[in-house]
C-alpha cells in the first residue's frame, strides 16, 4: 500500500513526518485520540527505558512508536481488505485495528518495560499487574475523560485487539484480525515490525528489511495471517534481529547495571512517595512517567536522601560493576537459578576472604597472582570483606530469544506459495534454512557488585559456587543431582536436518542425542564426545570443550582487584615528575605506593 493510496482514504488528513515510515497520514478520528493527555503522556516515556543512558541516539518515546504501529496496522488491514474482499473486512474493522495500534502502549509506566518487569514485582510482591492491563484502564479513561464517542462493542473489540485475546469481545469478530497488533500465535505482528525497525534505526544500526514487502506478502488462510514462502528469510531475519537487540542493546551490561540502581532508588523513594500504589488510579497514573527521576532528585525531604544518593551515582557514572558473566544453555537455566544466588556467592566470598587473609590459595581457576595490568593501587587499604552482605550482590538472569522462548517462531507460521495461493502449510528448515540452533533461546547470567571494593572477592565467591556445581556434576551423585531438575525434551520436529539434496559435506544440526566436538546442538548424558575432565555431559553445549560450569577466561581478575571509580579517582594524588636519575633508580613497592619526594637543590 503506497502513501498516495493510503492517504486518499482520509478526509482532510493531517500528516506526521516519521523517521521510519516517512509521512504518516492522520485522520480526524485518529487525531481525536492523539490529542489527549492520556496519549500525549507517552512523549515522556522512553521506548528503550534506561538504554538511552548507553545509546544516546535511542531518545525515541512510546509516542512515536504508537503512531508507527497504528500506521502499519491500518496498511495491513487495508491490504487484506482490498486483496481479499471475500474476508468482508469493513471500514469499522480497519478503524478499530488502527486505534488499537495507537493505544496499545497506553499503560506503560516509567522507563517502559523496566517498570513492569523489574520494579512492580518487587515493590508489589505477589501482584500480577502488567502494562497491558493498564493500557485497557487508560483507554477507558481516555474515552471517558475526553468525551470521545465510541460504541461499547467497538471499545471491547479494540481492547481485545490490544490484548491479542479474541475471548475478550464478541465471538462474531474476525479471528485473523487479532494477528495484526498483538499476535499471540507466533509473535509476528506490526508492533514487532515497528519497534525492531525503529529501535535499530535509532541506535545507529538500521535494518535492510522492507516492511512494505511484509505487508504485501500477508494473506489470510485458515483464519490466520500467512506469508509467502519467499519471505520466510525476511521473517527469520526479523526474529533474529529481535534476539540481537535483546542481547546487544536491551540487556547491555551497563544498561542492566543502571536498571538495578534505578530499582534500588525507586524502592527507597517508594517508601515515602507511595507511587507504586497509583497503578489502578488512572488520574494519578496519568502523571507517572520518566520525570519521576527528576522529581526525586529535586526533592529535599530527608526520607529521599538514600534515593537521591543512588541517582547521583548514576549521574557521575559511579555504577554497579559487572564482575562476571556467562551464557547459559537453555536446558541448564533452572540449575543455575537454583544454585547461583546472591546468598551463595556472599557465603563463598567470605570463605575466600578468610583464606586470602591466611595466605591460602582460593581456587585454581581464580588465581591470587597479582596482575599489574588489572589491579589498582588504593591508598584506602584492604577493605573489610566481612562487611559484604547479600544486598551488595546482584545476580541477573536475562532471557533472550527469537520471540517464542526456546522454540522457532517460524514453526508457528503458515506459508503459501505462488502456485498454491489458497493453501497454507508450515515450513520446514529445509524450506528456508538448514542451519538452526537446537534452542532458540539462551540465558545470560551476570553478577554485579554494588560496591567496587568488593569486585574481586565477589568474583571469587561466584566462581567458588561454580566450582562446587562442577564437582557435584562430575561426582557419583550426578544422576541424582541432574534428575532433580526438569528439562524439556526435543521432539522430532525440533531436531532439524538439512534436505537430502544437500551435499554430504553439509553439517547436520545436532540433536540432543548426537555427539560431536562442534555445532550448536546439546549433548546427551550418553554422549561419547570427550571434552576432558570436569565435563558435564547431559546438557553441555558442544562448543570446543566448554563445560557448563566453566569460568569465563576473559573476565578473570585476582580476588583483591578493585576497579577505579570516580570517587577514588578524585582522591588519588597527582603524579609528580621525576628526574632521569630517579627514573633509572629501581624503586621498591613501598616507594611506588607513595608520591616521589621533591628533589632538593
Amino acid at each position: 500500500m503506497d502513501f498516495e493510496s493510503s492517504f486518499s482514504i482520509y478526509n482532510s488528513a493531517h500528516v506526521i513526518k516519521d523517521p521510519i515510515h516517512d509521512c504518516i497520514p492522520i485522520s480526524p478520528r485518529l487525531k481525536s485520540f492523539i490529542d489527549t493527555p492520556q496519549y500525549q503522556r507517552l512523549r515522556d516515556i522512553k521506548q528503550l527505558g534506561v538504554s538511552y543512558t548507553v545509546w544516546p541516539g535511542a531518545a525515541h518515546n512510546r509516542f512515536e512508536h504508537g503512531l508507527g504501529v497504528a500506521y502499519l496496522g491500518r496498511l495491513l488491514a487495508i491490504h487484506l481488505q482490498k486483496c481479499q474482499p471475500e474476508l468482508k473486512i469493513t471500514d469499522r474493522d480497519v478503524e478499530c485495528v488502527e486505534i488499537a495500534g495507537l493505544c496499545h502502549d497506553l499503560g506503560h509506566g516509567p522507563w517502559s518495560h523496566f517498570w513492569d518487569s523489574m520494579f512492580i514485582p518487587v515493590a508489589l510482591k505477589g501482584s500480577d499487574w502488567k502494562h497491558e492491563d493498564a493500557s485497557e484502564m487508560m483507554f477507558d479513561f481516555l474515552i471517558e475523560d475526553n468525551g470521545i464517542e465510541l460504541d461499547p462493542d467497538d471499545g471491547k473489540f479494540i481492547k481485545a485487539l490490544i490484548a491479542g485475546d479474541s475471548g475478550k469481545c464478541s465471538q462474531q469478530e474476525k479471528k485473523f484480525l487479532f494477528d495484526i497488533i498483538a499476535n499471540k500465535r507466533n509473535g509476528i505482528d506490526v508492533d514487532k515490525f515497528d519497534y525492531i525497525q525503529r529501535d535499530s534505526h535509532m541506535i545507529g544500526k538500521p535494518l535492510n528489511i522492507s516492511l512494505q514487502r511484509m505487508i504485501y506478502s500477508a494473506r489470510v488462510l485458515n483464519d490466520q495471517i500467512c506469508y509467502d514462502i519467499k519471505d520466510a528469510h525476511q521473517i527469520y531475519d526479523i526474529c533474529a534481529t529481535r534476539f540481537k537487540l535483546h542481547k546487544i542493546v536491551y540487556n547491555h551490561k551497563v544498561a542492566k547495571a543502571i536498571e538495578y540502581m534505578m530499582l534500588d532508588a525507586l524502592l527507597s523513594a517508594n517508601r515515602h512517595l507511595r507511587f507504586a500504589e497509583q497503578l489502578k488510579d488512572p488520574r494519578k497514573y496519568l502523571h507517572l512517567n520518566d520525570s519521576l527521576m527528576l522529581r526525586i532528585e529535586s526533592s529535599e525531604e530527608p526520607e529521599l536522601e538514600e534515593a537521591r544518593a543512588i541517582l547521583k551515582r548514576i549521574r557521575v557514572r559511579d555504577l554497579y560493576k559487572c564482575v562476571d558473566y556467562k551464557v547459559i544453555d537453555w536446558p541448564n537455566r533452572d540449575i543455575f537459578r537454583e544454585n547461583v544466588t546472591a546468598a551463595r556467592i556472599v557465603e563463598e566470598a567470605k570463605k575466600a576472604a578468610k583464606a586470602l587473609a591466611k595466605g591460602a590459595p582460593i581456587h585454581a581457576n581464580n588465581p591470587q597472582t597479582r596482575d599489574e595490568n588489572l589491579d589498582v593501587d588504593d591508598s584506602s587499604g584492604v577493605p573489610d570483606y566481612q562487611l559484604l552482605t547479600e544486598k551488595d550482590v546482584v545476580v541477573d538472569y536475562s532471557i533472550m530469544h527469537h520471540g517464542m522462548k526456546e522454540k522457532n517462531p517460524l514453526d508457528f507460521i503458515e506459508f503459501y506459495s505462488k502456485r498454491k495461493r489458497f493453501a497454507s502449510a508450515k515450513a520446514g528448515p529445509g524450506d528456508y534454512c538448514s542451519l538452526m540452533p537446537a534452542y532458540f533461546a539462551e540465558v545470560l547470567l551476570r553478577v554485579y557488585t554494588k560496591q567496587t571494593d568488593f569486585f574481586g572477592i565477589v568474583q571469587a565467591g561466584y566462581r567458588a559456587v561454580l566450582a562446587e556445581l562442577e564437582k557435584m556434576s562430575t561426582s557419583g551423585d550426578e544422576a541424582d543431582f541432574m534428575d532433580s531438575f526438569p528439562f524439556p525434551s526435543l521432539t522430532n520436529q525440533e531436531i532439524t536436518t538439512p534436505p537430502t539434496t544437500d551435499p554430504p559435506s553439509t553439517p547436520r544440526a545436532l540433536s540432543r542425542n548426537q555427539s560431536s566436538g562442534f555445532g550448536v546442538g546439546s549433548l546427551s548424558r550418553n554422549s561419547s564426545a570427550n571434552f576432558g575432565p570436569g565435563t558435564f555431559s547431559r546438557h553441555t553445549s558442544a562448543n570446543f570443550g566448554a563445560a557448563p560450569f566453566s569460568n569465563n577466561n576473559f573476565t578473570t581478575v585476582s580476588p583483591t582487584f578493585r576497579p577505579p571509580s570516580p570517587t577514588r579517582a578524585q582522591k588519588q594524588p597527582k603524579s609528580r615528575k621525576r628526574t632521569r636519575e630517579q627514573e633509572d633508580t629501581p624503586s621498591s613497592d613501598a616507594d611506588l605506593a607513595t608520591p616521589a619526594k621533591k628533589l632538593k637543590e
